[in-house]
């Protein structure tokens, strides 16, 4: 069973798309079993099932058909992989191939398989109980923050760069170069306002999953650059009102040192 976890650590999170559901989830498949995950992002459910698990199973689920385990896993491989493919693959994909549901409660989750081997009706469910936290923990929490922590050192660095960048700049300014064309011309990189905007694009986003428009468990998903292009566009909306505030700070600068601006401003001033 540990090429299973392995296998499972190895697979990336995927969107499980479902008529009334849409869950996230990752498996692994073998000769010798399977792992599921699924989590609506408020939960995480969890099946692990060796070949006696499969065989059992199959035999209570699908009293017709005769197979070895190996054979009920590879069918149970191709009916997934469909499934863990982008909507263009779905929507390709035969919808007569095989009907999946859903059935959630307080302590499980069932997933709900109706298809057909060796033209027969074959049934299947994964019974998925609620994830340990050492899973949890092994597959969503520090994938998640080694990738923050990775992101925020690239961060860093890039604000290095365009400091060392404007330090270059300054240098020909004053040595008495000239920029040719007025319009690549740029302003100096202040980090701490871009951090500011930044959260504040953040926020809009967590703001539009969280909103009716896009629940995680309804009947519709969108793409990831759907979300993104939405928040953005309200950013966009919203960034000349920070950007005339910015100006006015500048002016009052002249004369006397304006306060910091502080994030709870910016949402203010946001929402």
């Amino acid at each position: 069973m540990e090429e299973l976890e392995r296998g499972l650590l190895m697979q990336p999170w995927v969107w499980l798309q479902l008529a009334e559901n849409s869950l996230l989830a990752k498996a692994s498949i073998t000769k010798q079993g399977y792992a599921l995950l699924i989590s609506d992002l408020q939960q995480v459910w969890h099946e692990q099932a060796d070949t006696l698990v499969v065989s059992q199973r199959a035999k209570e689920l699908n009293k017709r058909l005769t197979a070895p385990p190996s054979a009920f896993l590879h069918h149970l491989e191709e009916l997934l992989l469909p499934l863990f493919k982008d909507s263009a693959h779905q929507d390709a994909a035969d919808p007569s191939h095989a009907t999946f549901s859903c059935d959630r409660t307080a302590e499980a989750l069932i997933l709900r398989v109706q298809s057909e081997l060796s033209g027969l009706p074959f049934n299947w469910q994964f019974h998925c109980t609620p994830a340990s936290s050492s899973l949890v923990s092994q597959h969503l929490i520090r994938p998640l923050m080694g990738m923050s922590l990775a992101l925020q050192c690239h961060g860093r660095e890039l604000a290095a760069l365009l400091r060392m960048k404007d330090l270059e700049i300054q240098g020909y300014q004053e040595s008495g170069a000239v920029l040719s064309r007025s319009r690549l011309k740029t302003e100096p990189f202040e980090e701490n306002s871009f951090l500011e905007q930044f959260m504040v694009e953040v926020s809009l986003l967590r703001i539009e999953f969280g909103q009716k428009k896009y629940p995680l468990m309804g009947t519709h998903t969108p793409p990831l650059s759907e979300v993104v292009s939405s928040g953005t566009a309200r950013t966009i909306q919203r960034s000349a009102v920070l950007k005339k505030q910015t100006n006015k700070q500048k002016t009052k600068q002249k004369n006397q040192k304006a306060p910091a601006t502080r994030l709870s401003d910016l949402f203010h001033l946001y929402f």
